[in-house]
């Protein structure tokens, strides 16, 4: 990710340290710490833009992995800004918890996956929060996701949230399933060929139901990418608990590029 990164920036997600050489992000950039709620859960978040830039700008929903709102996914944030965008990291879990194994990060992530609407509540809280800003074009949303986050923001697409478009990067495709009329979001999955999570009878369940009810989507395969190929801890995270996933960094810069023309096209 040399394209995007310039400041060694030192992370401690879910337990391990690791670098990541952030790239070309703008001085102008300003990234802050936000507190919001979703009934009575506190949740908090990250928003980051342009301060410099001037007149209102699309808002990105960013979802993160089922570790929590990390640096990793604050990180993107302040990517998206660069961009032109002002994006939020999501706090899903409340009161900004990170997991510190997969254990602790599947259970504060199991309740998302037998209850959609709870992910539903969380981004429309997120949406709530960002649209307070004056920069944030309310007509204009989109939403992101990473593994949990991408099953979270195709969950909302099918949902019928009212975002523009949704990415999943190496998300779940086992969610709610699509029904004609309530699912107008256009839909971009960035899915790793060797992603051993997800089966081919998935993928094709999948793909059937968006085509059943004929779904603007777009499947991107990215060949020997596994799970969360997107992240650059992904590696010594693998490595420690034993999980099949590994960085890959032209996945990375191909998803991100791939990212960038489908929300071109979508605003």
């Amino acid at each position: 990710m040399k394209k995007y990164y310039q400041t060694v920036l030192t992370i401690l997600l879910m337990g391990v340290t690791f670098s990541l050489t952030a790239q070309n992000t703008p001085a102008s950039i300003k990234g802050e710490e936000v507190t919001y709620s979703d009934g009575s859960t506190v949740l908090k978040g990250y928003i980051a833009y342009n301060e410099k830039q001037e007149g209102k700008r699309p808002a990105i929903i960013v979802v993160p992995e089922w570790w929590g709102c990390s640096e990793y996914v604050r990180m993107r944030a302040r990517m998206l800004a660069a961009l032109g965008y002002i994006a939020i990291a999501v706090d899903m879990y409340g009161d900004g918890k990170i997991a510190n194994n997969p254990g602790e990060a599947q259970a504060f992530a199991g309740p998302f996956y037998k209850d959609p609407s709870l992910g539903k509540s969380r981004l429309e809280a997120a949406v709530k929060k960002i649209s307070s800003y004056p920069q944030a074009d309310v007509n204009k949303l989109a939403a992101i996701g990473y593994c949990f986050g991408g099953s979270m923001v195709l969950n909302a697409a099918k949902l019928g949230m009212n975002f523009k478009g949704v990415v999943s990067f190496h998300g779940g495709l086992t969610g709610v399933p699509a029904a004609p009329g309530v699912t107008k979001a256009k839909i971009l999955v960035c899915h790793g060929g060797a992603d051993k999570f997800i089966s081919e009878e998935d993928i094709k369940k999948f793909r059937d139901n968006l085509d059943a009810v004929k779904a603007t989507y777009a499947f991107k395969i990215y060949e020997g990418a596994t799970h969360a190929f997107s992240n650059p801890d992904a590696t010594a995270t693998g490595k420690k608990f034993s999980m099949p996933i590994e960085y890959n960094e032209a996945a990375d810069k191909l998803s991100w590029n791939d990212m960038k023309e489908f929300l071109g096209k979508a605003f």
